[in-house]
């Protein structure tokens, strides 16, 4: 269990750098949008490299993202109903979500995206707009996003493994796995208490 859980680490932090890579994307795309409202209004000129670079970026956003989602415990879950099950019952729901729905659909994605990946890059395809970009980055982008996913549900699956085995911590009990809005609602929950009961 221990090597498991050193490559769980290992996975842990690589989305870790990529989910803050993924922070300076948003801020690129920020600047090319608001570069090419700004110039399209002032100076009545576009380009598709950079719309087509917008959307390239927006993807790599998500796609790369998706990894440091589920690390940090930011993806959909139904909190009404988990927040009432015991941490064991949480664990294996989670254990076994992640082997028999996250990892077949990633597999799958990663097959099915990478005949297309290969093709556009092997073909050098280019988008059909004028002044167009290439597309195999933005291809690329898909069978990379799903792999990274599911590296980091193989890591969540070892941690959830290791609680229920009595090696581990709860991850999901920790103040780390608690949602933005979880943590905003306990915030609100605290502010809204009498100063005495605090």
């Amino acid at each position: 269990m221990g090597s498991l859980l050193l490559c769980s680490r290992w996975i842990d932090a690589l989305n870790l750098k990529v989910g803050k890579f993924t922070g300076w994307l948003i801020l690129l795309t920020t600047a090319i949008s608001a570069g090419n409202a700004i110039v399209r209004k002032m100076f009545d000129m576009s380009s598709n490299s950079l719309l087509e670079i917008q959307w390239y970026l927006f993807a790599g956003v998500f796609l790369l993202g998706a990894g440091y989602g589920l690390l940090r415990n930011s993806h959909v879950r139904i909190d009404f109903i988990s927040s009432r099950l015991t941490d064991r019952a949480r664990n294996w729901i989670d254990f076994w979500g992640f082997a028999l729905v996250l990892t077949p659909f990633c597999l799958l994605s990663i097959y099915l995206s990478w005949p297309l990946f290969i093709q556009a890059l092997v073909s050098g395809e280019m988008s059909q707009n004028a002044g167009g970009l290439i597309r195999w980055p933005a291809y690329a982008l898909i069978p990379l996003g799903f792999f990274l996913l599911q590296l980091q549900g193989l890591s969540e699956m070892v941690k959830r493994w290791a609680f229920l085995q009595g090696q581990g911590p709860d991850v999901l009990s920790t103040e780390d796995a608690l949602s933005d809005d979880q943590k905003r609602a306990a915030e609100l929950e605290k502010m809204a208490q009498p100063q005495g009961d605090r």
